[in-house]
């Protein structure tokens, strides 16, 4: 397979990519599962309510069972009274929903090959940015009509400078292909990768 690389206006090459990779179906129970997996394991899950038994006091009965007129009482931590524990207490949970490394590589490439189905892949040559200016960042967007689209950049390595001028930009977000994930690839229009990537990806996932 080849898709086209871009720089600036001009294309000037075709570069080679992954069948295996980029040529898969589209598996959509696969991708579901691997979506609620990611987000459930960043749910914080520290959530914590005092039931009776965490609440301070009630030792003893209150008052007697019989004779006062009132509802017999056992302690006064009763979710009832004031000051008492909470009726069905919440408390820590680990949220986290496990998933096999393998359905999540494959759900990754299914992923990655409805994207590239869809046109939204997008093989941009590394801009080489001297220093960190967001005026520079909108210029590339500019001269490659990606102005107008939320943007995933895919780089092969942290590039701090092109970091810095993207992060002021609604909507452009950059990532490694290590922080590549269903979530970010999914929400975004288009997903422009440099051409290092690409063998790292395939080194990753194949």
């Amino acid at each position: 397979m080849k898709i086209s690389l871009v720089n600036g206006k001009s294309k000037k090459e075709d570069i080679n990519i992954s069948k295996a990779i980029f040529g898969n179906d589209f598996n959509q129970d696969l991708v579901h599962q691997a979506v609620v997996s990611f987000l459930a394991g960043g749910r914080q899950g520290s959530h914590k309510q005092k039931n009776r038994s965490d609440v301070r006091g009630g030792g003893r009965k209150p008052f007697r069972q019989k004779g006062t007129g009132r509802a017999r009482a056992g302690t006064i931590r009763s979710p009832l009274w004031r000051g008492g524990g909470v009726a069905f207490a919440s408390s820590n949970r680990d949220y986290a929903k496990k998933i096999n490394k393998k359905m999540y590589r494959a759900a990754i490439k299914s992923i990655l090959s409805e994207l590239f189905r869809q046109e939204r892949i997008l093989a941009l040559s590394k801009p080489k940015l001297k220093a960190p200016k967001t005026k520079e960042m909108v210029k590339v967007l500019k001269e490659n009509k990606l102005e107008k689209e939320s943007i995933l950049f895919i780089l092969d390595e942290i590039d701090l400078n092109f970091h810095l001028s993207a992060r002021n930009i609604p909507n452009v977000e950059v990532a490694t292909v290590k922080e590549i994930n269903p979530v970010l690839l999914l929400r975004s229009e288009k997903v422009v990768i440099v051409p290092e990537a690409f063998k790292l990806i395939e080194d990753w996932i194949r």
